[in-house]
């Protein structure tokens, strides 16, 4: 079975880095940053679908209310998990993702950074939020979070009435430190996302914060991003 490379950045590259690595890697999908966000301010992904998806597949991401202890320095995230607010964040997701043209059935992803679901209300927000989404009809819903929550929060969504069919992008990396890519971008490494540990996921993000030197004549001298191994050549698609 086939198995497909992605990745994300927090700041969007620009068409024409986007359009060099289309044709010099076997990069297919991308992540794609829905904003604003309770954490996530806009970084220049939005409006860009249009543009994207002739050549990749576009992954939407919302960037939700946080566990309170993901806060660091003078990053402190926004963390009102509250049902009431997950309902309204999952309202959001959609209107945002429906303002830059996704189409129907699009799976979005609700980004849970934290390791863990010990904070306060998270079961409540991540739950509601979930609901949002199948209540307004127009797109899946999809949870990326660590491989080692993923079936608790499975567990927690299959108690809803109806329980929906959620996506899973799970990750687990060996360093959480920037670090230098030294492979071939030609041929990104595309392992089961299962070996992340969570069977049922549909991708892996295995490579974090990693640092991407580009050949002389690219559009950009570096970049530095995740990469993932998904089932599917975009995990989003309806």
């Amino acid at each position: 079975m086939p198995f497909f490379a992605g990745f994300d950045t927090e700041t969007y590259p620009g068409i024409a880095l986007m359009n060099w690595l289309q044709a010099n890697t076997n990069l297919s999908w991308c992540g794609y940053y829905l904003a604003p966000a309770p954490n996530r301010s806009p970084t220049g992904w939005p409006g860009q679908y249009a543009a994207l998806s002739p050549q990749w597949g576009v992954v939407p991401i919302y960037v939700g209310q946080q566990d309170p202890t993901t806060g660091s320095g003078r990053y402190q995230p926004s963390s009102i998990l509250t049902a009431a607010q997950g309902t309204l964040d999952g309202q959001a997701a959609a209107n945002l993702a429906a303002g830059d043209q996704f189409p129907n059935g699009t799976s979005i992803f609700l980004d849970w950074e934290s390791g863990g679901l010990t904070a306060n209300g998270c079961d409540d927000y991540i739950s509601a939020w979930v609901a949002a989404i199948v209540a307004d009809g127009r797109f899946a819903p999809a949870i990326y979070c660590s491989h080692g929550i993923a079936e608790a929060i499975a567990s927690l969504l299959g108690n809803l009435n109806p329980a929906p069919t959620v996506r899973f992008w799970c990750w687990k990396v060996p360093t959480t430190a920037a670090h230098p890519y030294t492979g071939s971008l030609a041929s990104i490494p595309t392992p089961d996302p299962a070996g992340c540990g969570y069977e049922g996921a549909d991708a892996w993000q295995r490579d974090q914060d990693v640092n991407v030197a580009f050949p002389e004549g690219a559009p950009s001298a570096a970049l530095t991003v995740d990469f993932s191994s998904s089932s599917a050549a975009n995990p989003a698609a309806p």
